[in-house]
């Protein structure tokens, strides 16, 4: 008799997170319909030093949902998880090793869900289990933006669903769009159980009760924009001291720092000097928790970030109100343009309050009408190839001006030959690449 397995690869706490919302919720079928494996994959730069995902504290009664746990780390070492992949004649021979080594029968039914499915381990999984259906999940603000890269059509047509949370209700998520996959979205309810059920399990963490004793009203959200070359360490400290001065302005006396689970330690002196000079209690939450266990037993005031997600679930599932700090910033050093960080930055900065300018901390509602417009425009402009058919929609909408100007820089409507592009820009470029193809040119020919 065939069996089917369900072999879910997560990454982080949230994603796994989701992922037990959508299994509690039904989309996964019912419990004892399929055999179903946790994946775990830890993608850290050098995995041996970073935070394993089962050191997070709630991390158990997640894991729980599933009849096996197994480490793509060790079932491919040496070899890292971002950068290994299976050559094309080898996926057979790489099928069989993991049925036998994840008690899978020959035979089985294999069913995967899986995350970034454009980029390794997803993308390998996918290839070694080339007759599985495959479910994407979004653990964030990314699902709203495109496809990050050209999936092939025998790939990109197995995708049946995309699971995503309703961050921002009315929004139509653009990933994988281009294959027609059709968006699901994951309970709000059953999200914000596992969330409760996750800080339930942190409740007696001894590191969480130095912070609730300073009684914080405002939680700083530290990234890991540094770590992933986005801005320098420097730069990225002066945005922890910009989100503490905004705070301290805004009239909050005690703030924590909760950085990202899997940023590099680093905490500097300049945080603590710009905490004493403006008069605040500073405390700092390095431990491995969400910064939704500590929104459930902090119960903050408000939430500062740059443009991480954590922001939206503050406002959306803990009715918080959030601001920003540094958005702007970020838009000038983002690379390429087509880095999958653009659609949840953009996403912040044109709907979360500045407040460096005196903006009011608040709520993020459901989408307004003209946001969709917007996110397939810089869709379109982020990989143009994928999405041709937005070309025009996207042309008419940087012609009447307006926020999208703020989203696209010269160089990339130059480069597109879209509305607003400087004749002088366009005609450089045409010379450079004019130049390029002689020198390939030059180069093929025979001597």
């Amino acid at each position: 008799m065939r069996h089917t397995t369900q072999i879910f690869q997560v990454s982080t706490l949230y994603g796994a997170a989701t992922l037990a919302a959508a299994l509690d919720a039904g989309l996964f079928g019912p419990r004892g319909g399929a055999r179903r494996v946790l994946l775990v994959s830890n993608n850290a730069a050098v995995p041996e030093t970073a935070l394993r995902l089962d050191e997070m504290r709630g991390y158990a009664p997640t894991a729980a949902r599933f009849d096996a746990v197994v480490s793509w780390n060790e079932a491919i070492s040496p070899h890292h998880p971002s950068s290994w992949g299976p050559r094309g004649h080898d996926t057979v021979l790489w099928q069989r090793a993991f049925r036998r080594a994840w008690g899978i029968g020959e035979l089985d039914l294999i069913e995967l869900a899986v995350e970034s499915i454009q980029v390794n381990p997803a993308r390998a999984l996918a290839a070694i289990f080339s007759e599985s259906t495959i479910d994407v999940y979004a653990d964030g603000l990314m699902s709203y933006g495109p496809t990050r890269e050209r999936l092939p059509l025998a790939m990109g047509s197995r995708v049946r669903r995309l699971l995503h949370l309703d961050l921002l209700p009315g929004l139509r998520p653009l990933l994988l769009s281009e294959f027609e996959v059709e968006p699901v979205t994951v309970p709000d309810a059953a999200f914000r159980e596992v969330l409760d059920a996750v800080a339930a399990d942190a409740a007696d963490d001894p590191r969480l009760a130095p912070v609730l004793a300073e009684a914080p009203t405002a939680v700083l959200l530290g990234q890991y924009l540094a770590a992933l070359g986005i801005l320098s360490a420097e730069a990225e400290e002066d945005l922890h001291v910009r989100m503490l001065t905004g705070a301290a302005r805004a009239g909050h006396r005690s703030v924590v720092l909760k950085p990202h689970p899997t940023a590099p330690v680093s905490y500097s002196a300049a945080l603590s000097k710009a905490a004493a000079d403006a008069g605040v209690r500073l405390t700092v939450l390095d431990a491995p928790l969400l910064a939704e266990t500590l929104y459930q037993h902090c119960r903050p005031e408000l939430v500062v970030g740059c443009f991480s997600t954590a922001m939206v679930t503050a406002s959306a599932y803990y009715g918080v109100p959030v601001a920003r700090v540094g958005t702007g910033t970020v838009l000038d050093r983002l690379t390429p343009y087509a880095n999958s960080n653009r659609v949840p930055l953009a996403l912040i900065d044109h709907l979360v309050p500045d407040l460096e300018r005196d903006g009011t901390p608040a709520l993020v509602g459901p989408a307004p009408e003209t946001l969709g417009p917007l996110v397939r425009a810089i869709g379109f402009c982020m990989q143009p190839r994928t999405y041709p058919e937005l070309r025009e929609s996207a042309a008419d909408l940087l012609r009447a001006g307006g926020p999208a100007v703020r989203y696209v820089p010269d160089l990339r409507l130059a480069e597109l030959s879209l509305p607003g592009s400087r004749p002088r820009l366009r005609a450089e470029l045409q010379i450079r690449r004019a130049k390029r193809l002689l020198r390939r040119a030059a180069t093929r020919r025979p001597a």
